[in-house]
């Protein structure tokens, strides 16, 4: 099988579908019901994990190199993953075992936290432009422009009538980055309360991880049912056919990782990416580099 072949011929046996068959978010689905221990579409285990994982980041390290390479030779084209979630979801485990596969050199990483007093005297997409992806790389948030409808919302820092115009704002700022040739994967992570809460105990019980905890994670864990509103309401009203949400269960570290892993090859391999032709005579170097 060839690095070229499309998803669909190359998908593991291990899923029933492409896993955006499972994970795309559709109307009249309730964050309120989501099973973060679920597998959707997987019928292995976690013990077929690592080895699964490893075989799919290497496919999604020669993808990634493709459309890197096709961009030394004009190709507009770049990839913006938006990885959403609450605290312990998983996003920086994403980061390191799923993105961290690809060459670095290839990857435009940013996290979006507090907003910075420069940050707030601007218009909320200020700091988001200055972080996207330029042509044939992939830009990866750890959090995003979606901070502002999410906690801005749940914490009343701005008033109803602000926030709730993002929404649409938002939509117009994703369609604009797809004619410009980007191609965005959005994946909101839930955890449960119950795994969030091991997850922090962990932190609290290894000096190695005390860098990682945030006293400030419990009071958020209170806001709870403010939050499932406010996310409930960012994937109806984001959810796009230019920019469709995922949602993924992320009790299972495993699972996501392999979910989302999945969610790039998909993207990557619809750009159908080739490598770009030498513009230089290669036998002649050839003959010149044996003379050398």
């Amino acid at each position: 099988m060839t690095d070229s072949t499309a998803l669909a011929e190359d998908l593991p046996d291990l899923w029933t579908h492409e896993p955006h068959v499972h994970l795309a978010f559709k109307p009249g689905d309730s964050v309120a019901a989501i099973d973060t221990r679920a597998t959707p579409g997987f019928r292995g285990s976690k013990s077929d994990a690592p080895a699964l994982q490893a075989e799919r980041n290497e496919r999604f390290a020669v993808l990634q190199e493709k459309l890197y390479a096709a961009s030394r030779a004009g190709d507009n084209r770049k990839v913006l993953v938006v990885l959403q979630g609450m605290d312990t979801a998983g996003k920086g485990g994403i980061v390191k075992h799923v993105v961290g596969a690809a060459n670095p050199q290839g990857i435009r990483y940013a996290s979006f936290g507090k907003p910075t007093e420069e940050e707030l005297s601007h218009d909320f997409l200020w700091r988001i432009e200055r972080q996207l992806p330029t042509p044939g790389h992939i830009g990866v948030f750890d959090r995003s422009h979606y901070e502002d409808v999410l906690i801005v919302r749940v914490h009343d820092l701005v008033a109803p009538e602000v926030w709730s115009t993002r929404y649409d704002i938002i939509n117009d700022f994703e369609r604009r980055l797809v004619l410009d040739g980007t191609t965005i994967v959005k994946v909101a992570m839930f955890v449960s309360l119950d795994e969030q809460r091991d997850r922090l105990a962990k932190r609290l019980d290894r000096p190695d991880k005390y860098w990682k905890y945030n006293p400030a994670d419990i009071d958020e864990r209170l806001l709870w049912p403010k939050y499932q509103e406010a996310y409930q309401a960012m994937l109806e009203r984001t959810s796009t056919d230019w920019a469709p949400w995922h949602v993924i269960p992320c009790d299972r570290k495993w699972y996501s990782r392999l979910a989302i892993t999945e969610l790039l090859i998909e993207a990557l391999d619809g750009l159908d990416l080739s490598w770009p032709p030498a513009d230089f005579d290669v036998e002649a170097e050839k003959k010149r580099l044996a003379e050398a």
